[in-house]
């Protein structure tokens, strides 16, 4: 079985001037990114890879999501994941090796979420649902199937296990 782990960056900032891809995050999301590494590892969900978006904002909640893990995961940063819609998504997913069983994909919406539902042929307990309603920021949602390599996933393949939005407390 395998696992795509899809992350919404956490919430982020707007400065004025700041050009959308150099956007950081925002206060809240600097609470929430520990938050979503605490809840993937207690889920026990940590990657085997991670695919992230070069925004300034995805690679902040990739790096404060790794730092609760003990030994994290390589990761890709990938030009494309930045405004992508779904065939960009999923061409970027298709690429990954075989060997990767978990792999955790960290970018945007909208393209997240309509990447969630092209996938998702069904989903435990209201997910998609869920998904459909608000896919916001620091959301995590989890997809399994039964693929031997990830060049096959296409529509309805997978299952939606889990949808989670990790918070931080605030201090």
């Amino acid at each position: 079985m395998r696992r795509l782990v899809v992350l919404r960056h956490a919430k982020s900032a707007w400065p004025d001037g700041v050009p959308d891809h150099e956007r950081p995050l925002a206060p809240r999301g600097r609470r929430d990114a520990p938050a979503v590494g605490r809840a993937l590892a207690d889920a026990d969900l940590l990657p085997d890879l991670a695919l992230c978006s070069t925004a300034v904002r995805a690679r902040e909640t990739w790096e404060s999501a790794a730092r609760e893990w003990g030994t994290p995961p390589s990761v890709l940063f990938d030009g494309r994941l930045h405004g992508a819609d779904v065939p960009e998504l999923l061409e970027a997913v298709r690429e990954v090796p075989e060997r990767v069983r978990t792999l955790l994909l960290i970018g945007h919406n909208p393209g997240l979420e309509e990447l969630v539902l092209e996938l998702a042929g069904d989903g435990f307990e209201g997910t998609l649902e869920r998904v459909r309603t608000k896919f916001p920021t620091s959301a995590v949602a989890v997809l399994v199937w039964h693929g031997s390599a990830w060049h096959e996933l296409g529509p309805g393949d997978a299952l939606l296990t889990d949808l989670v939005v990790p918070r931080g407390k605030k201090e």
